[in-house]
């Protein structure tokens, strides 16, 4: 499909098959959504893969072109499954490589995956690379930190340990993209603390924003995005905090077979809705939603987080 800079979604998906998955210690020090469960890591792992495979297996049944690279077990990366997080491919050949907060997810980083893709038959003119700014501590983890829209040229960012303002602003300039900042807290034990990615409290699809207002507690930030998105002319979708930790925020809307488009999220995600919200999703595209308990109870992130998106060119 002949994808141009206005695109806002994509037909072609990359995903990493886990080897290694458990609850990564790590990123648990600010991810709320983290939670340990009490079988062996190998069972977790085995659950994680089966729940992978009959993911892929739903994307690719719907028409999704899903490229699916096996992680290594010699890395001993648990997050691998969330390559959204260090990897970004856009329309104008570039790939974009990010710092991450956590220091065992800075292995993910594989530069065998351009070669993949580009037997895949996409085109990589440019690699920018932002991973030095690792060194002053300074984090933004992809497109879990960076909401682009596409088609406005705008970027929105709820600011967070793994999502540094100025590297932010440094991305957006890069990038022609307006810069929509904010922050987005969850409780925790009684405390208001930011969440650790945007989007797990936003998704935005071509024609509506699935949010989680109520997690922007500052009234002028929280202005300035709805201002931001109805102006832009799409429809706001409300959750609330509670849909928010079923992951009813992690969702990614893609295009599959007769150009039809779904918007894809767990089944966690889609049981927490109510059936306003699912018709409200359902005037604008079609629903995709798979079980994905493990990946979200020892992972923290859901579908959307395990989907890296393929805007690039065709070689």
């Amino acid at each position: 499909m002949n994808q141009t800079k206005s695109m806002q979604v994509t037909n072609t998906i990359l995903m990493i098959r886990p080897v290694n998955f458990r609850m990564n210690e790590q990123t648990a020090v600010n991810n709320y959504f983290q939670e340990d469960l009490s079988i062996r890591n190998d069972q977790i792992n085995k659950k994680a893969q089966k729940e992978f495979d009959d993911f892929v297996n739903t994307l690719r049944d719907h028409g999704v072109n899903v490229i699916v690279v096996d992680d290594k077990k010699e890395t001993d990366t648990p997050d691998s499954i969330f390559p959204n997080n260090w990897i970004s491919f856009h329309s104008n050949g570039i790939a974009c490589v990010y710092p991450m907060f956590a220091e065992n997810r800075r292995k993910e980083r594989r530069a065998d995956i351009f070669d993949i893709l580009e037997t895949h038959g996409f085109r990589i003119d440019n690699v920018v690379d932002y991973t030095a700014a690792e060194e002053e501590g300074v984090f933004l983890e992809g497109t879990g930190s960076i909401l682009k829209d596409r088609v406005n040229q705008k970027a929105y960012c709820a600011l967070s340990e793994r999502a540094h303002e100025e590297l932010f602003i440094e991305f957006c300039e890069d990038f022609d993209c307006f810069p929509v900042i904010f922050t987005a807290n969850q409780t925790v034990e009684g405390e208001r603390l930011p969440i650790y990615h945007t989007n797990v409290m936003m998704a935005m699809a071509e024609t509506f924003v699935v949010i989680c207002l109520e997690t922007i507690d500052d009234k002028k930030e929280r202005k300035n995005v709805v201002e931001h998105i109805k102006k832009d002319g799409r429809e706001i979708i409300s959750i609330t905090e509670q849909q928010m930790y079923q992951f009813a925020g992690n969702m990614l809307q893609v295009i599959g077979a007769d150009d039809q488009r779904f918007m894809v999220m767990s089944s966690a995600a889609y049981k927490s809705l109510e059936n306003s919200q699912i018709e409200a999703i359902k005037k604008h595209c079609a629903i995709i939603h798979s079980p994905l308990d493990t990946i979200e109870t020892c992972g923290g992130g859901s579908a959307r987080c395990m989907m890296a998106e393929v805007f690039l060119p065709k070689a």
